[in-house]
């Protein structure tokens, strides 16, 4: 029964124990075993925990900003409120909000060695290295190297065909 109700987002172990005390149903049982009064009974004070007498430190959403009530959030409102909050706070150019666009811790905590997020900072490791270019570090050699090639490429379009045959017939 505990695992069951804390797959429900929202509820936790301890407040999935203390909803199952207060309808005084075994925490060991199987969910397949409740009745439908005991479903009923759970959905009731899942919806509405403050009307049970949960105390308000029990909730997840105390003292409400739009409407000062002490909530209990489940399922997709939880998300929801979470960017609503989050957005409120950067429209307002709060620090916090500054830190959430920044994707900065936003607690206090030191960033100087932790908290760090994307890629690797320094030298790259592993990959292959640069293909070394012809004519290497001078440029004038590379210049000296150009008429000798003009020179020796008319010599080398006649040896071409000659060539081009032999490796086709392997």
């Amino acid at each position: 029964m505990v695992i069951g109700l804390t797959q429900i987002k929202g509820l936790g172990y301890n407040f999935a124990t203390a909803i199952l005390d207060t309808l005084k149903i075994n925490p060991n049982s199987n969910i397949g075993n409740l009745t439908d009064e005991n479903v009923q009974a759970i959905e009731k004070l899942i919806t509405d925990p403050i009307a049970s007498n949960f105390p308000a430190w029990f909730l997840n959403r105390r003292k409400d900003i739009e409407t000062g009530a002490n909530l209990h959030l489940l399922t997709s409102d939880i998300p929801f409120t979470l960017r609503n909050d989050i957005e409120r706070e950067r429209i307002t150019a709060s620090w916090r909000g500054y830190r959430h666009l920044s994707g900065l811790k936003v607690r206090g905590q030191r960033t100087r060695t932790s908290g760090r997020k994307g890629g690797a900072v320094g030298v790259a490791k592993g990959g292959m290295a640069a293909p070394v270019k012809k004519g290497g570090a001078g440029a004038p050699a590379a210049a000296a190297a150009a008429p000798a090639a003009a020179a020796a490429a008319p010599a080398a379009a006649a040896e071409t065909p000659a060539a081009a045959p032999a490796e086709k017939k392997e």
